[in-house]
């Protein structure tokens, strides 16, 4: 891959005719942390060509050590993004971070990139919409956490338009800003679970999708903070209560046409309104299903909710099996209609970048190969998703296609990640948890 190209008076321009004062050059690390310096529109320039500068190693992780040179964050000028509702002045700059001039490969975005340039030699234009779920909740002075809508109780709470007006100055605040953004948000409503909402935007390029589910968790968070509240992403905050989503539409074009629709004179003989393209997009989702867990549901909570087999409204929206089907959101894979498909094994922990990353390499793997995905409502195996982070991990691993996609920008990343994210179990593991403690401490 090559640098990013400065565009100082792009950014320069932008920042002065949205009167913007100050810009988050803002990146996020491989466990999806969002990093970020405050820049004053003095120094957009030095901004623009220069990048600003970074400890790799105190970021997170980077792939870096402390002896490490610094990680540059050179900002994309097309994804500014003037937010004054939530500072007066202030405005996002998404960054691709470099090192030595060169796109750091343990960089989200730059993987990302490196994805969408591989669908690019082969033909292709990913597109993305992206369903972000999340709860309000309040922190109790004890250090618990609970719904931020003490009348939010249903046993079914699930579009209830009570619950939905009762948090009307969050959602519409929320909904007035990603409008005033131009993401066209088309629908705000209460989810599953009590204190859980999402709020819908349309569906846009691979990279500005993923550029606005981190925006759009930051908003989030920061909007909820001015009204006492805290918005989690975190999959399943509750053990009795449906877990929090990162759902992907995607679909792909080949010179600006949709290539998932089946033609007019093409056969279906699976009747879901799909092309051999899209099938084999469906077969590589499922055969690579195991290791891409690893990647979009990151973390040892991830696995509360693909593990749960109920919950307080009855189901848990949540996939066991790698397996598809039509308008079923039973469903790994859920196909609404024939120009996109869905996928629903991502939770909130998910890095957007990465998640949709891993996502192409395994849909387009699976296209180069023609991969069948079996019958409608089943799969290429009846093999269960992995029961933990560590499973996860295992599979990961063991799958060159999806480790290629974190290593699509620099070899070595993939292995970083795994190791990351297996330390992440054992120091989940080495804790005691108040389970066992009401298990074992007087079993014996």
């Amino acid at each position: 891959m090559t640098p990013v190209t400065p565009g100082t008076a792009d950014l320069a321009t932008m920042a002065d005719k949205s009167g913007t004062k100050f810009i988050l050059a803002l990146f996020v690390d491989l466990r999806g942390k969002p990093c970020a310096k405050l820049v004053p529109v003095e120094a957009v320039e030095m901004l623009a060509t220069e990048g600003v500068g970074f400890a790799g190693y105190a970021v997170g992780a980077m792939g870096q050590e402390p002896k490490d040179p610094d990680l540059m964050a050179i900002p994309d000028p097309a994804s500014f993004t003037p937010i004054p509702f939530i500072k007066d002045g202030l405005a996002i700059v998404h960054c691709d971070p470099h090192v030595n001039g060169r796109p750091w490969p343990y960089a989200p975005r730059v993987i990302l990139r490196a994805l969408i340039d591989q669908c690019a030699d082969a033909g292709f234009e990913p597109w993305v919409g992206a369903e972000v779920e999340y709860f309000l909740l309040r922190r109790d002075d004890d250090g618990t956490v609970s719904v931020a809508d003490s009348a939010d109780t249903a046993a079914q709470p699930c579009y209830d338009a009570r619950g939905v007006t009762r948090m009307y100055d969050h959602l519409t605040a929320v909904s007035t800003a990603m409008n005033q953004l131009g993401w066209s948000n088309y629908a705000n409503d209460h989810e599953d679970g009590n204190g859980q909402f999402e709020q819908n935007f349309k569906f846009a390029e691979a990279l500005t999708t993923a550029d606005r589910v981190v925006t759009l968790r930051y908003l989030l968070s920061m909007i909820a903070a001015e009204r006492g509240m805290v918005a989690t992403f975190m999959p399943k905050p509750f053990s009795d209560k449906t877990g929090s989503g990162l759902h992907l539409h995607l679909s792909l074009t080949s010179g600006g046409e949709p290539v998932f629709p089946v033609g007019p004179d093409d056969p279906d003989a699976r009747g879901l309104g799909l092309s051999d393209t899209a099938y084999g997009f469906i077969g590589g989702l499922l055969e690579h299903a195991c290791a891409l867990q690893a990647v979009i549901a990151p973390t040892v909570n991830s696995y509360k909710r693909t593990g749960a087999l109920s919950t307080a409204s009855g189901a848990s929206w949540a996939p066991r099996l790698p397996t598809y089907g039509g308008n079923d959101r039973t469903h790994y894979i859920r196909v609404p209609d024939g120009d996109r498909i869905e996928l629903r094994g991502g939770d909130g922990a998910a890095n957007p970048y990465l998640a949709i990353a891993a996502a192409l390499g395994a849909g387009m793997d699976g296209i180069k190969r023609s991969t069948d995905p079996g019958a409608v409502g089943g799969g290429l195996s009846t093999r269960a998703l992995p029961p933990t982070l560590l499973h996860a991990v295992e599979d990961f691993e063991g799958d060159p296609v999806v480790t290629g996609v974190l290593d699509a920008a620099g070899e070595g990343v993939s292995g970083y990640f795994a190791n990351v994210k297996r330390d992440e179990f054992f120091a989940y593991h080495s804790a005691v948890s108040p389970w066992e403690i009401d298990n074992y401490l007087t079993a014996f």
